[in-house]
Order: structure tokens, then sequence, then C-alpha cells
């Protein structure tokens, strides 16, 4: 807890620096497990990528701290002037609205990002902000956060503007968040680790997961959601999933230690 008496802008600059560093700590925390689960699951798939790693941790880097800065602001906001929709009572909403909420940011979220990113592929966009991303050719665990910064911005914004108009319980806000940061991460990481009885059932055609965005990566011009297929479906730019990973889907773990050691 600051002061009350402490100067606004230096409360706004402490506590975007604190959000900045746990936006940072999240990052490494997830990235480095998903990094450790791949080592042991599909061995050798960065073998030889260690300067693109150093190059996608050095732009997520920058990326926590522009992701920090309004989710600080939004913080302050909200614990000292009262003004966000954030609330921590069960009972202050229906029950049936926690997950509700869920959905409406996941929904709302996933729509930003699917105009959004479609637009930076506009050929000027591209190569002012997107491209740095797309220098990630293969993803690894490691990309998710590998932004220019102005494509940083542009996706730090939607959450802590949302908290603003749309009532969202603290711990709901919570899985929100964790769900970013987990597909985020899954999603680019080189290799499916949900089961193919999802990824290929009903339920799964609807969803993104790192079969989906892997064909983003390597196509560029389809597959521009984040969370659900729905944009991509209804705009006619949903390609299906990689050849690749369904080929990688194939292939077990241990034959491909067994190709990397031979």
């Amino acid at each position: 807890m600051l002061p009350a008496d402490m100067p606004v802008l230096l409360a706004l600059l402490i506590v975007s620096a604190v959000t900045s560093v746990f936006v940072a700590a999240r990052y490494f925390a997830a990235s480095g497990l998903f990094a450790v689960l791949t080592q042991k699951m599909r061995p050798g798939l960065y073998d030889g990528r260690g300067a693109q790693i150093g190059r996608e941790i050095r732009w997520s880097l920058i990326a926590a701290l522009i992701y920090g800065t309004p989710a600080g602001m939004a913080l302050w906001a909200w614990n000292h002037l009262g003004w966000t929709q954030l609330y921590t009572g069960f009972d202050d909403y229906p029950l049936w609205y926690l997950p509700l909420s869920v959905l409406l940011y996941l929904f709302a979220q996933d729509t930003w990002f699917y105009w959004s990113h479609r637009a930076m592929h506009n050929k000027l966009l591209f190569r002012i902000m997107h491209a740095v991303h797309h220098k990630s050719r293969p993803p690894t665990a490691w990309t998710a956060m590998s932004f220019h910064p102005i494509e940083s911005l542009t996706g730090a914004l939607l959450i802590p503007l949302l908290v603003f108009v749309v009532p969202i319980h603290i711990a709901m806000l919570g899985i929100v968040l964790s769900a970013a940061t987990i597909m985020g991460v899954t999603n680019h990481m080189g290799w499916e680790m949900f089961p193919r009885t999802l990824v290929h059932s009903r339920l799964g055609s609807w969803l993104i997961t790192a079969s989906h965005h892997e064909k983003h990566h390597e196509e560029y011009r389809c597959n521009f959601g984040l969370y659900f297929r729905f944009w991509d479906r209804v705009c006619g730019t949903d390609r299906g999933l990689s050849q690749r990973m369904k080929e990688g889907a194939r292939a077990s773990p241990s034959s491909k230690k067994a190709k990397v050691q031979a």
C-alpha cells in the first residue's frame, strides 16, 4: 500500500514498475516451464536457436515494461480511486456472472487481437511493427511476447481499459490473464501439447492451439485469431492446421529422440 500523500505521478511510476516486473516474471516462469517441457518431450527441437531465443527474450522484456505500465495504472485507479469495475466480493454479482465475465473478456480479447493482428499484416504495418514477431520462424516457447514496442502497446491497452467498463471479479481476471499467458506460450512452442482427441474434435475445431497458430507462422495470411477460430471462420481466413504439426503429432517423442541422437 502506497502512502496516501505520495505524489500521483511517483505512485503511478512505482506501481507500473512493480507490475512490469511481475509481467516479466510471469513470462519467464511460463516460457521457461514450457521450454523445459519441450526439451523433455521434443528433445532437440530448439537446437541451434540460441540466437533466436536470446532475441525473443530481449524483445519480451521490453514488452513486459509496456504491458505492465497501463496494468499498473489500472490497478492504482482501482485501489486508490475506485474508478474501475473490478470487485472482490463473490456476492457482488450473481455467481453465474463469474464464468460469463471470463468469456466476455476472452472474446473481447480475441476480437481485438484478430482485427488488430490482421491489420498488422498490411505491408507497411508489417514492416513497422509486426516483422519482429515473425522473425521467430519457427516460433519457440519464448516467442509469445516477442513484439515490437508498437505492437506491444496495441495489446497492452485492452484489458486495462476493459476493467473500467466491464465488471469482473479479481479472481476471474486472474483466470483471464493466466489463460492469455498459457495459450500465448503453448500456441508458439512448436509442438502440440493437447491430445489429438481434442484438437481434431468438434470442440477443437473452434479452438486455437499450436497446430492452428503454427500455420499462421508458416503462411502469414491466415489463422489470425488468439483463442477461438470464430473470426477466422466468419471472415474466411481459417486455413486449418499446420501439416508439419500433424506429422509431428504422429511421431512419438521417443522416435524423435532417436533421430536427434542419430
